[in-house]
């Protein structure tokens, strides 16, 4: 560590990227912030030069290396099968929570919702976002959602701790558990058993529409909530928004061994090289740095002056408004403004304090838990078939199947024999569903695998398989309605 700087890894991205991290690192200079940079290539030029992560593969090394990541948006090219750089570095570098204050600032900025102040944390490597998706037939595509006791465990435990943490009153869980009893159901089952290990603090669990209809008309309601990735990237969109501008909101991506911080703006590239774009994004991200780095004096200075900077009505076009601000300027100027009130506190907005703040705590691992008695009972095929669900049906029940009968045809997850009704649409993929007529007799492979075998051998197009089996006695795949 050279000169006793602390080494960041920065990528400047594209679009207003370059713009606003540029008036972010003017005003870390200028608050004297011991930052060592080490810039590294990410985003669009990268992606085109065949790239598909849009990250060069050398950068892992100076990110691993740095103490943290603060990221400029980025563009991704689109089609040509390119992924998402944000999810690639939050899941390749175990970044498991997405932390996004979302805090209002009246009547400085407009808002119908004056008293908002509200952190959304969101799960960050799994869900829908593990990005898991096939096409399986002309007409089908399929996403794989991906949850699991470890990664809810984790997210859980960091909700309430960063509650503890920072003397918040509640923790509230958004799912959708409902309907998806089993992978939803799985994740409120663990913000209950969590919950009860924090007695200190306020715990309840919302059905996410009707949350976020809540959230929406009444975020006062809400101190710190948890959610499952994809609920958790829409709402928190929503919540800044609502709270005065999306482009007002910093992001911490937080993982056990690094950290990456990025406003949740994208990387607007019509704004680009206009020096109109708001930086208060990336830089109150640099903020969520400098407290996640233990320079809260630091960041203390820099958000009170940020703040000060907004009740004096100095205003970027995308929050100017004539009667509240005083002036209208640009992406450098803004960033002067913040540097020069360096040092003072907002008089009208509520001035921040980071001072005696100790260091986040390290969360233990995800518990161990009993093992659990799996049992094999049978396999779901799904196929792939241009038929009517008479002619499916026909040929697919007039087989026989065993050692392993066919219980079940679905088609979009509703039943369509037996018992089917006729006025079911139906696509190109079908779910054969095969078991034991007795349900408490165990399948074998060797049985799937001869099922299997006839499943071809008569024909049908095998597009995805998948086990059926109980743990601990409870069926642990959707039913037979569905």
């Amino acid at each position: 560590m050279a000169n006793s700087k602390i080494p960041i890894a920065i990528a400047h991205g594209d679009g207003i990227g370059p713009e606003i991290l540029g008036a972010t690192l003017h005003v870390l200079k200028e608050a004297g912030a011991p930052l060592e940079y080490h810039e590294i290539a990410i985003g669009e030029k990268v992606y085109l030069k065949g790239i598909p992560t849009g990250i060069e593969p050398s950068s892992w090394d100076t990110i691993r290396q740095t103490k943290a990541f603060l990221k400029a948006p980025i563009t991704t090219p689109q089609g040509g099968g390119f992924k998402s750089l944000n999810v690639t570095v939050r899941t390749t570098m175990g970044l498991y929570a997405n932390v996004r204050p979302c805090v209002s600032y009246a009547p400085f900025v407009a808002t119908k919702h004056p008293n908002m102040d509200v952190v959304i944390v969101r799960e960050n490597e799994e869900d829908l976002y593990a990005g898991i998706e096939y096409r399986q037939t002309p007409e089908v595509c399929t996403s794989i959602k991906l949850i699991s006791r470890p990664g809810s465990e984790k997210i859980v435990r960091y909700a309430f701790e960063y509650a503890r943490h920072y003397n918040r009153k509640k923790v509230t869980c958004f799912i959708k558990d409902n309907i998806m009893k089993i992978s939803d159901g799985l994740f409120h089952k663990v913000f209950d058993e969590i919950a009860k290990e924090y007695p200190d603090i306020q715990n309840e669990s919302w059905i996410v529409d009707i949350g976020a209809a809540k959230l929406a008309d009444t975020p006062e309601a809400f101190d710190v909530i948890v959610m499952p990735n994809l609920y958790g990237d829409i709402l928190s969109d929503v919540a800044a928004q609502i709270s005065g501008s999306v482009g007002l909101a910093g992001s911490a991506n937080i993982g056990d061994r690094g950290a990456m911080f990025e406003a949740i703006h994208g990387s607007a590239p019509r704004r680009a090289g206009q020096n109109v774009a708001n930086p208060s994004g990336i830089m109150l991200a640099s903020v969520l740095m400098l407290v996640y780095l233990g320079e809260n004096e630091i960041a203390e200075r820099i958000h009170n002056a940020w703040l000060k900077a907004l009740e004096e009505g100095i205003h970027t076009y995308d929050i100017y408004k004539e009667g509240v601000s005083k002036e209208k300027v640009g992406t450098k100027e803004f960033a002067n403004a913040v540097a020069k009130f360096l040092g003072q506190k907002p008089t009208h907005l509520h001035a921040v304090s980071y001072q005696g703040s100790k260091k986040f705590v390290t969360l233990p691992p995800p518990s161990e838990h009993p093992p659990v008695k799996r049992d094999l009972v049978g396999v779901d095929v799904y196929v792939c078939a241009k038929e009517t669900a008479e002619g499916f049906i026909r040929l697919a029940s007039s087989k026989n199947w065993e050692p392993l009968p066919l219980q079940m045809i679905t088609n979009r997850g509703t039943r369509v024999w037996p018992h089917g009704h006729p006025e079911t649409f139906c696509i190109d993929q079908w779910r054969m569903r095969f078991s034991h007529k007795d349900k408490q007799k165990l399948a074998t492979h060797a049985e799937i695998l001869k099922t299997l075998q006839k499943v071809v051998d008569s024909g049908f197009d095998v597009i995805k398989t998948e086990n059926l089996y109980r743990f601990d006695g409870v069926a642990s795949f959707s039913s037979a309605e569905g």
